[in-house]
């Protein structure tokens, strides 16, 4: 029987096939790879925009994975803040909404509650990801504020902030601040990594001596009431993401009939008494509302949230309807700040 030895096949200008180099399939983009004509059962190509192997069986074009280009972008993430408790026409003391949750991985900047800084997020080029910028609670009609909502992106989630009360605080992002009219209550529950506990409020001796404890911040608890004495809202945290250090996250004050407090630093609400208006957490940091107390008082919302990412200026963000942002450029990066809406967002 013959038989047909070959020491070395040589790589040749023109040839996709050598011995002696790795296999070259034919590039295509995908839509170079749809435009082609008649295409055989079997017939294989790479896929340059996805980074996949691209087979045709027949009838439709596969690809043997997913999307294998990534990158990684850094995040901000911060949810809505809590409504601040009152009015309930009582003298008993109310508490101030706790901040929203509080995330972050850019640099070596720290998260809410004490939280280390996270990994970045490894994003898919051409991925779908939502984002949604949680809004503030609204102030309490009563007794009770109401909670922050959620700030999104992708799989990063923060939670709103806890309301505050004129009794036990809201559970969120930040604890909202205890209030007093059944003895003097606990402050809401931070969530780990996210936001510290709201103040207990104090409810010993006459009515007159009762008050709300501050809401949560991201970067510290708030204050516990004592005997005529308001808390003061949680200290938010400092993140410099954006190119210059901004502080987001103070938790809201709370009130008493014989004393205001004021809100943690980023953001936080003022209190009020005696019918007077409370100031709501500030735009964009996820601050907590300061409280109220007395017939006709106004009571205050939380601050909406923020998303801000970070990312290499190689890289192109397409964002979608529903979302209001903004971009920068620091460095050899760009900076979305995204201050309203729920959308999506992809990166090319």
């Amino acid at each position: 029987m013959s038989r047909l030895k070959v020491d070395n096949i040589e790589a040749r200008s023109g040839n996709n096939i050598s011995m002696d180099d790795p296999l070259a399939l034919k590039s295509y983009s995908t839509t170079q790879r749809d435009a082609l004509s008649s295409p055989q059962a079997g017939d294989t190509v790479y896929n340059s925009e996805t980074g996949t192997i691209d087979y045709y069986n027949g009838s439709a074009w596969f690809s043997s994975s997913d999307n294998t280009f990534t990158f990684d972008t850094s995040f901000l993430v911060v949810a809505g803040g809590g409504g601040g408790g009152g009015p309930a026409g009582n003298s008993s003391g109310v508490g101030g909404g706790g901040a929203g949750g509080y995330r972050t991985s850019y640099a070596s900047d720290p998260s809410g509650g004490g939280g280390s800084t996270e990994s970045d997020l490894s994003v898919t080029l051409g991925a779908s990801l939502t984002v949604t910028v949680g809004g503030g609670g609204a102030g309490g009609s009563g007794t009770s504020g109401v909670n922050g909502s959620n700030s999104v992106f992708s799989s990063v989630v923060s939670t709103g902030g806890g309301y505050g009360n004129n009794a036990a605080g809201g559970t969120g992002g930040s604890g909202g601040g205890g209030g007093a009219y059944t003895g003097g209550s606990s402050g809401g529950t931070g969530t780990a990594n996210q936001g510290y506990n709201g103040g207990n409020g104090y409810g010993s001796g006459s009515s007159s001596h009762r008050a709300g404890g501050g809401g949560g911040g991201a970067g510290g608890a708030g204050s516990n009431a004592g005997g005529q004495v308001a808390g003061n809202g949680g200290a938010g945290v400092a993140s410099s993401i954006t190119g210059s250090s901004v502080t987001r996250g103070g938790g809201g004050a709370g009130t008493c009939p014989t004393d205001t407090a004021s809100g943690g630093s980023g953001g936080g609400g003022n209190s009020a008494n005696s019918g007077g208006t409370a100031s709501a957490g500030t735009v964009n940091t996820g601050g907590g509302a300061g409280a109220v107390i007395g017939s006709g008082g106004t009571t205050a919302a939380g601050g909406s949230g923020i998303v801000i990412l970070r990312f290499p200026s190689t890289k192109t963000i397409t964002v979608g309807a529903g979302l209001t942002s903004s971009s920068a450029t620091q460095g050899s990066d760009t900076v979305v700040t995204f201050t309203a809406g729920t959308g999506t967002v992809s990166f090319s």
